[in-house]
């Protein structure tokens, strides 16, 4: 087994409850931890035996485009979107950050982790 990172994706979106966070958008920053069986990919240098990053960030980017209320729903989307593109991803740890929330203050992120077993 082995642990595959795509950190710090940082993706502009529409995600949000108000009116105003589906017209302007703002920017989300996405963390993944996959865990995926990466024997193959370590005796055989070939990217067919492991999971492919630039896909993994393609398919994330896909799903982050379709505007939802929570993050929750989009970290879902996310998940499912991988786990139905790769066979051997085993489990998926899933963190989605919206930056500069409009909450009356002054607060970096909000953030919503998702971990889910095949």
């Amino acid at each position: 087994m082995g642990k595959i990172y795509v950190e710090g994706a940082k993706i502009y979106a529409y995600h949000g409850c108000f009116k105003e966070e589906t017209l302007i958008g703002t920017n989300f920053i996405v963390d993944i931890e996959l865990d995926v069986d990466l024997s193959a990919a370590a005796k055989s240098d070939s990217l067919a035996d492991t999971v492919n990053y630039q896909t993994v960030f393609q398919l994330v980017n896909q799903e982050m485009q379709t505007p939802s209320k929570l993050l929750e729903h989009v970290a879902d989307r996310c998940i499912t979107a991988l786990f139905d593109e790769f066979e051997t991803i085993n489990e998926i740890n899933f963190k989605v950050s919206k930056l500069n929330p409009p909450l009356g203050g002054h607060i970096d992120a909000v953030s919503v982790r998702l971990i889910r077993e095949r």
